[in-house]
């Protein structure tokens, strides 16, 4: 596994309230819900999982979820009833833990491991995210490319998507796609047999392989990267929920890139995610004979979408101008290794993001305050930071993110060099 994977929390037993609330309204609620977002934007996941118990929303989450008036209150009646159909299908506090206990853990918003360009969908963001897998899915996504395409891919399409999903992951990026047949399944073997990272965006439970087929290929992808899914576990596919998941992987990943969809393909969906959300998209283009290139070359002539025909395409076109991944010729280096070069101490081998000296006094206290050894909780650390632990677990998320800072069994501690990582895996 390269360095750009972070480490993930260990699964624990039980569930913080807030947590738990979460967790609840993944099951009452369908994703994508703007109504249910605008209710957690005003009031939070424990008032609105209560509101919806009593039938009654709080005043001011129900004003800015329906608007006011007689029509506003009959669709806010409408909305809790349906919500509130879905009451029983609540797992017992013990069947959370279980989940826990399985590998698999819930990420919401706020929590370091939380990916925040989500904030980009607004109030049609998720509510919370089940994971099944090692990798830390914020420091992964903070350089990554989407790879979609036709489930009935070509031998062409399949040879690009794998071939530029390997180039990619063998320079550090992650690789992002649906887990489908064809190109997503490409473009994830692709990363998995460059040793690299790979987060695969579910319509289903995690726990429940889809398509049946590729069963191995998910237990491969959680083992080296990363299952997402917005659905509880337990949960199966429909039509409706690959087009509610597109908007995640577009949303997650620093650009898309489009290997080959036809003119109705639900990888144009994605597309259509990124554009909107004003992420860069890329496509590759086909045989103009070639049905499975026409969604490609909408995707460059009308949504001007950039054209590439490589991984030093996409990787150009993803980098800052300036830095070392966008010079022309450059090295790519070894996997994981920053673009932007690291601190004294932090060379950019050890996957650092960021330079040391941008880092605010708060974090710099954290960062000074993690162990190099064996790990400490967050408490631990704010005692030794002289700081509050919600300013803590703050900075904990921006040193992940940034690459100083990695999660362990004991807790976190200072980010190790990727050949520490490797010589340990060995032993």
């Amino acid at each position: 596994m390269t360095a750009r994977t972070g480490t993930a929390p260990a699964p624990s037993g039980a569930f913080a309230p807030a947590v738990a609330a979460r967790a609840a309204l993944t099951y009452l609620a369908e994703p994508g819900d703007i109504r249910l977002g605008a209710v957690l934007r005003v009031c939070g996941p424990e008032q609105a999982l209560d509101g919806i118990r009593a039938a009654c929303l709080p005043g001011a989450a129900m004003r800015a979820a329906f608007g006011s008036g007689t029509a506003a209150r009959a669709a806010a009646r409408r909305a809790v009833e349906r919500w509130r159909a879905r009451l029983a299908e609540l797992p017992r506090a013990d069947g959370l833990g279980a989940f826990a206990r399985a590998g698999i853990r819930l990420a919401c918003p706020g929590d370091p491991e939380w990916p925040s360009q989500l904030a980009g969908l607004g109030d049609g963001q998720p509510y919370a995210l089940w994971l099944r897998g090692g990798a830390d899915l914020r420091f992964c996504c903070l350089r990554s490319v989407a790879i979609v395409g036709s489930r009935a891919a070509t031998a062409y399409g399949s040879y690009v998507a794998g071939e530029t999903a390997a180039s990619l992951a063998a320079r550090g990026w992650a690789i992002i796609s649906g887990g489908a047949y064809g190109v997503d399944a490409a473009a994830h073997r692709g990363a998995l047999g460059a040793d690299g990272v790979t987060i695969a965006v579910l319509a289903c439970g995690v726990d429940h392989p889809y398509p049946a087929g590729h069963k191995d290929l998910m237990d491969a992808i959680a083992a080296q990267g990363v299952l997402v899914s917005e659905w509880p576990p337990g949960r199966t596919p429909t039509r409706l929920r690959f087009l509610v998941r597109n908007r995640v992987i577009a949303a997650l990943a620093t650009g898309t890139l489009v290997v080959e969809a036809g003119a109705r393909s639900g990888a144009l969906n994605t597309a259509r995610h990124a554009r909107d959300l004003y992420r860069p998209l890329m496509a590759v283009p086909g045989p103009v004979t070639s049905d499975l290139s026409a969604g490609c070359h909408t995707v460059i002539r009308e949504w001007h979408g950039t054209l590439v025909t490589s991984a030093a395409d996409v990787i150009e076109f993803l980098s800052p101008p300036g830095s070392a991944a966008a010079a022309p010729g450059a090295s790519p280096g070894p996997a994981g290794a920053s673009p932007q070069g690291g601190a004294p101490g932090l060379g950019a081998s050890d996957g650092v993001l960021l330079p040391r000296d941008v880092l605010d006094l708060d974090t710099a206290r954290v960062l000074d305050a993690l162990p190099v050894r064996g790990g400490a909780g967050p408490a631990t650390i704010a005692n030794a930071a002289g700081l509050d632990l919600e300013t803590v677990m703050r900075c904990l998320g921006a040193l992940a993110a940034g690459g100083f800072a990695e999660r362990c069994a004991g807790g976190w501690r200072v980010r190790r060099p990727a050949g520490d990582r490797r010589r340990a895996g060995r032993m």
